[in-house]
């Protein structure tokens, strides 16, 4: 059974429709990534275990509770890396692990590119990150790549997915949840999905045609 956390809260709505946005431009839908990360990773990383800790006040003395496990980002490039800061800017001690792969566009297949992940990971949890469950092909093959290292608590983090790719990522890996801040009706033909919010890479980046539909390059200029 998959195990799928949606964020119903109003902020993450609000800011998710604005990501949908065709006219939202590049900066902007950088920055609406970064604050959906927050709110995705405050949910995700709710069942964490702290130990308590005696703590100096200014006032006197008090018993705290920290975060002593290890933790990484795995992000899946290249959409996943900008998650990537404020995902540092929540646990600025974690470690941050990349896996490269790009998605065959006939076959829809994940084809991997690069990877630096430690041989033998020493993280107590891994969170994938990565803005988009399509097909989940990639999903997978980043769930893989973290279990050959012994990884074995795994979560992924994303902000919108398609039924086919929960499906996929649940039936290979049931154990691993997803936090997700939408699902989405499925995929089309060509394995994007719909509604979504076009190709995330290319809206993060500006390499895409859906930002001449926004704005025009002076127009891009001026509101930086």
């Amino acid at each position: 059974m998959a195990k799928v956390f949606q964020s119903n809260h109003p902020l993450m709505q609000h800011k998710l429709a604005l990501l949908r946005d065709v006219k939202t431009e590049p900066k902007r839908f950088r920055e609406l990534v970064r604050e959906v990360t927050w709110l995705l990773l405050y949910e995700a990383t709710e069942d964490l275990t702290p130990v308590e800790r005696p703590v100096t006040t200014p006032m006197g003395s008090t018993v705290g509770k920290v975060l002593v496990e290890v933790i990484a980002f795995a992000p899946i490039l290249r959409a996943g890396l900008t998650m990537v800061g404020p995902a540092l800017e929540m646990i600025p001690t974690a470690h941050v692990w990349h896996i490269g792969l790009y998605r065959d566009e006939e076959t829809l297949r994940p084809i991997e590119y690069y990877t630096n992940v430690p041989q033998t990971a020493g993280a107590g949890v891994v969170f994938i990150l990565d803005p988009m469950l399509a097909t989940g092909g990639s999903a997978v093959a980043a769930a893989d790549i973290l279990k050959r290292t012994g990884v074995r608590n795994i979560k992924f983090v994303g902000l919108i997915a398609a039924p086919e790719g929960i499906e996929r990522l649940s039936s290979a890996h049931p154990e691993v949840p997803i936090h997700i801040a939408a699902v989405d009706q499925g995929l089309n033909e060509i394995g994007y999905i719909v509604p979504g919010l076009g190709d995330a890479g290319d809206r993060l980046f500006g390499t895409g045609g859906v930002l001449s539909l926004a704005l025009s390059p002076v127009e891009g200029l001026s509101k930086g």
